[in-house]
């Protein structure tokens, strides 16, 4: 249990790499070298593509390196094939997540995988939270099961608390009363408790409390959020209604797959940061490209060695299933810790405001380039929607375009809305929204298992809008579309 002691035994400040001197590069050609030479499916590939990894000296010769991802790697190559010397022998549990078509993809993993993911929930507990000096109940929202988020997030948490922070960890999943039940029965006896979950679904555990009467405040609640880009306004109404006036401290954003586990975090300085883009979208124009705001984390390079290409992310780390520029499609970008630094302070940000922060590079993301949304954690992908259109009972009706958003105004529940375009001469009708509602809600059931488990039953069912062929809105004629927004 080698990985097990160099994190028990070792302070997070130790586990970390070690400020701007730290840029991963190093520790990325080494896991390069090893993967090439004992892991028979990335050996192949490389020869396919005639790379000589031998080759690889600066971090700029990484470019030559074939991209890998589900296609080209994960549903060629078997588990067997993926894993150092070919013996999966050393994984004991599947990770697991569903891919584009909602077919799940099972990552194995040990449990010696699971403790450098650890650390980067150690330093959320212990830089956000104080959670080394402060008695905190950990309450696992996540859905339970097969899927990632539940079990990954307890393991981890388990391995913190090990490690002698102040911690108990409930494990009620996705289940509002369960949650509340434990909040009340078991929130009195500690000093703050921290919900884990999926941002829309948290908001409706905090919002049902309450309902039914809860002070929130008295328990000091503390969010940590995982797989949706949320603004800062929401972070203010969250912790309004939670009864929290410390903002820069009251959440932080994981930003993790079930590839690799949790590969950066929310801290408090990138929230300080975030909060003061908020108000400077010519600013955030200028860093993200964007003026919307993504997700901002720091990250240790050390451990994922992040690049960018085309705008999008690519990774490399050692997981169960070790990864080599993994290209995850998620539209962002990274800076090094001292670039941010310096055009913030140009802006007049306040570094001091924040007294003691980590100098780790920043990794945004704005989401998936695939079209894909997000829905209480759970992805929904075009493909699936697709299938559903094409259906003989509503084929007839509709072109087969259409456009998905996630919608919510700051009171109001969350709602999947789906715009369809409907098929030259048809008109738009009840029955016709009824029909494709209906279907739509069954493909997704069917063949999206983390929208079925994910996602409240209630707020399932698509809010579905019809439009006539061409509508500039939705469907402008002459442009590529777009099936998201």
């Amino acid at each position: 249990m080698k990985a097990r002691d160099h994190f028990l035994t070792n302070s997070l400040d130790d586990l970390l790499a070690p400020g701007e001197s730290g840029d991963g590069f190093a520790q990325a050609k080494r896991l390069l070298q090893r993967v090439a030479s004992e892991v028979p499916a990335y050996r192949q590939l490389l020869q396919e593509e005639r790379v000589d990894p031998a080759g690889i000296h600066r971090a700029a010769d990484f470019a030559l390196l074939p991209l890998l991802d589900k296609a080209n790697y994960v549903r060629r190559f078997t588990h067997e094939e993926m894993v150092f010397g070919g013996d999966r022998g050393r994984c004991d549990f599947y990770a697991v997540s569903s891919g584009s078509t909602g077919e799940p993809t099972f990552w194995p993993r040990a449990a010696a995988d699971e403790y450098p993911i650890a650390v980067r929930f150690e330093q959320v507990f212990r830089d956000m939270f104080r959670a080394h000096e402060k008695r905190t109940l950990a309450i696992v929202c996540f859905a339970m099961g097969t899927w990632v988020g539940g079990m990954f997030t307890t393991f981890c948490l388990r391995a913190v608390a090990e490690k002698g922070y102040r911690l108990m960890i409930a494990t009620p999943g996705n289940k509002p009363d369960e949650i509340l039940r434990i909040v009340e029965r078991l929130g009195p006896d500690f000093e703050q408790i921290v919900l884990l979950g999926y941002p829309p679904f948290l908001k409706e555990v905090i919002d049902a409390g309450r309902v039914r009467g809860l002070d929130w405040g008295r328990y000091h609640p503390r969010l940590v959020l995982a797989g949706e880009v949320f603004s800062e306004t929401w972070r203010e109404l969250m912790a309004e209604r939670a009864g929290v006036e410390d903002l820069i401290h009251f959440s932080a954003s994981l930003y993790g797959t079930a590839d690799a586990g949790v590969l950066a975090q929310e801290t408090p300085l990138s929230v300080a940061i975030r909060r003061f883009l908020s108000k400077r979208p010519d600013l955030a124009l200028e860093i993200f490209g964007d003026t919307r705001l993504p997700t901002l984390c720091q990250y240790d390079p050390t451990s994922r060695y992040f690049e960018t290409v085309d705008g999008t992310l690519a990774f490399s780390g050692d997981n169960g299933v070790p990864l080599v520029r993994y290209h995850i499609a998620d539209r962002g970008g990274i800076l090094a810790h001292a670039d941010m630094m310096t055009r913030l302070g140009a802006a007049g940000f306040d570094a001091s405001l924040i007294p003691q922060y980590r100098r780790q590079p920043f990794v945004w993301v704005f989401g998936r380039a695939n079209f894909t949304i997000s829905y209480f954690g759970a992805n929904i992908f075009p493909e699936t929607v697709s299938l559903a259109l094409e259906q003989p009972s509503v084929r007839g009706f509709v072109t087969g375009k259409f456009v998905m958003q996630v919608t919510e105004g700051l009171s109001d529940r969350p709602a999947f809305a789906l715009a369809v375009e409907l098929a030259q001469g048809v008109a738009a009708s009840d029955a016709i929204a009824e029909t494709v509602a209906q279907i739509v809600l069954g493909s997704l059931r069917e063949f999206n298992s983390e929208f079925a488990n994910y996602v409240p039953a209630d707020l399932q069912r698509p809010i579905v809008a019809l439009y006539p062929q061409g509508d500039p809105n939705y469907f402008p004629v002459g442009v590529k579309h777009r099936y998201s927004r």
